[in-house]
């Protein structure tokens, strides 16, 4: 299980910067022209894990797979997108396939860079975005509603779309119906302003580590998001560094972790993921699986099969697995359990699962 992020934001925020910053690459065109970036780029990111590292080491594993997260480019909306302006329903259609949403917003002032509006205003811009894609969900649910197609609807998805309009229809936020319907009624729904969101503030280089009066203005306004303070120029410096040279280039700069790690800790959190680690000579690895699976679901993630025919896992935390130095020796030390299928899988469970035939 991996999962996608889409970034989002007005054109010449710096998408494509701190797109080609997170993935490493110069895969994304970086313009200072509105609408450079027309079919989404992708890119496939390894997830740092310190604690896969020293676990795989312990193991003398011949191969390390780290979980992976997938970053998407996509175009830069406009005011009118969900009535088909600028890329309109093409960038609507690229944000449906993502599983949370990076708002990226302007916080900073330059004349260099070309604005679509006249004044710098991160609020704004986060609200135009939000607008269209709350338009966007107007849309689809009075569709979905119609009464010829009602009636291949199960009751629950109808109350659930009903709700969800009369709550636009009222102005409130949407976010209220996710206490009132169960995660896969939701999900299924595939409504754009329910996705989990991430708020970044591209700040100067000067406003680094703690932002300035726009970001500000961000964390005042959106209390109850996650709002991330990074400079898209600095990141994509640092991931052009060889690896030696980053540390010391976050340290002249005031930043602790990267850009990249900021977010795929805001995205774990958004989504309710978390991880579990398998380790052996042949390859210690990192899999990752939503919060409060068991252990039949956990091995289901590897292979289907697991958790057909699951029997037992033997299970250690890191934290023992590495004081210990691995799973015969936690054993001998009485810290590895024998766990059933109905274990609720805690993160960084260091796991070996026990099949039938």
């Amino acid at each position: 299980m991996s999962f996608k992020c889409g970034i989002v934001g007005l054109p010449n925020v710096g998408k494509s910067t701190l797109f080609n910053a997170l993935t490493a690459s110069k895969q994304a065109q970086a313009e200072n022209f509105p609408f450079c970036t027309i079919d989404p780029n992708i890119g496939i990111v390894s997830v740092p894990d310190n604690r896969l590292e020293k676990i795989s080491s312990i193991s003398q594993s011949t191969k390390t797979i780290n979980a992976a997260i997938t970053f998407v480019d996509i175009a830069g909306l406009v005011k009118g997108a969900s009535k088909g302006e600028g890329l309109g329903n093409k960038f609507l259609s690229h944000v449906r396939e993502v599983d949370t949403i990076i708002h990226l917003t302007r916080c900073f002032d330059s004349e260099k860079i070309l604005n679509v509006n006249n004044s710098v205003d991160p609020i704004r811009d986060i609200e135009i975005i939000e607008t269209e894609i709350l338009l966007a969900d107007l849309e689809s649910l009075e569709k979905r509603l119609e009464k010829n197609k009602k009636k291949k609807m199960e009751e629950d998805e109808i109350n659930f779309l009903e709700e969800c309009l009369k709550l636009i229809g009222k102005g409130e936020n949407l976010e209220i119906i996710k206490k009132k319907f169960e995660k896969n009624i939701i999900k299924k729904s595939g409504l754009l302003s329910l996705k989990p969101k991430i708020i970044v503030c591209n700040v100067d280089e000067n406003s680094l580590p703690g932002g300035n009066k726009y970001s500000d203005m961000c964390k005042k306004k959106f209390i109850n998001e996650n709002v991330i303070i990074v400079c898209a120029d600095i990141e994509d410096q640092i991931m052009n560094l060889q690896e030696k040279d980053r540390k010391d280039f976050m340290v002249e700069s005031g930043i602790k972790i990267t850009g990249l790690e900021n977010l795929i800790r805001a995205g774990y959190n958004a989504l309710g993921l978390s991880t579990f680690f398998t380790s052996g000579p042949e390859e210690s690895r990192a899999w990752t699986i939503e919060k409060n699976y068991n252990a039949a679901e956990a091995a289901g993630v590897i292979h289907t099969d697991f958790k057909k025919k699951f029997i037992r896992a033997e299970t250690v935390s890191t934290a023992d697995f590495i004081k210990h130095k691995g799973f015969n020796e936690c054993k001998v030390s009485g810290k590895l359990r024998l766990e059933g299928k109905d274990y609720i899988v805690n993160d960084g469970d260091v796991m070996l699962f026990r099949t039938g035939a």
